[in-house]
């Protein structure tokens, strides 16, 4: 029952969450289908300390989808990894319910070191295309990551960060779960906004200064006026 289970959760999952199915049976074509499915094998395995065993299963599975779930992860109810290719899950990362994984998306670590070096990821979380998530922090629930950016502190629930170090840019802004939407490409870019706030202060400024006669200008800076 434990199998027949996740096969039914899988694809519920998967036809909520994806517009181009449009049948039933092209789940079982799926990458993502492919590899959460052997990723429960693996992980029952693992906790059994069959390691070579469950290393076996993972890897094989990686060659076949490009989707590579180290047995020793943890990960809850309703993962979906939309296309998948890339997508790298390191052995102590934790994720929680609810969660969307897109193509290129990294939750590694950060070097050598032991124990828990994976992020932990909350429930709700969307990890839009090609974003990368290093080090043993935690995403808080009902957050989202913008394409390609790159994760290096713990992030609160509720929030947007976007950018490379990611940033917050939004946090409470809406009580709408991310996952719902699934939207990746509007998002707040901080770098643009504070290249604005810049271009702002900068043109203010000249209009004070346009707006001060010549001969006051040494007053201001208090210089004096060159012979010529």
């Amino acid at each position: 029952m434990g199998l027949i289970k996740y096969i039914r959760e899988e694809i519920n999952v998967i036809k909520d969450r994806d517009p181009a199915i449009k049948s039933t049976s092209e789940i079982f074509l799926y990458g993502s289908f492919k590899a959460i499915m052997s990723y429960r094998l693996a992980h029952s395995l693992f906790r059994k300390k069959h390691y070579f065993l469950a290393r076996w299963v993972s890897q094989r599975a990686a060659r076949k989808t490009g989707i590579e779930i180290h047995p020793g992860a943890t990960i809850g109810k309703n993962l979906f990894i939309d296309h998948g290719h890339g997508v790298v899950i390191g052995e102590t990362c934790e994720i929680g319910d609810n969660v969307t994984i897109y193509q290129g998306v990294t939750l590694g670590g950060t070097g050598k070191e032991h124990g828990k070096r994976h992020p932990t990821i909350g429930n709700n979380v969307m990890i839009s295309a090609g974003a990368k998530v290093l080090g043993s922090f935690k995403i808080g629930d009902n957050c989202r990551i913008g394409a390609g950016s790159v994760v290096l502190n713990e992030v609160p629930p509720n929030c947007t960060v976007v950018g490379i170090p990611a940033r917050v840019v939004r946090r409470n802004n809406e009580k709408v779960s991310p996952c719902d939407t699934l939207d990746q490409t509007h998002l707040p870019d901080p770098v643009r906004m504070e290249m604005c706030k810049l271009l702002t202060r900068i043109e203010r400024l000249e209009q004070k200064v346009a707006s001060i006669p010549p001969e006051d200008y040494f007053k201001l800076f208090n210089c004096e006026k060159f012979s010529r």
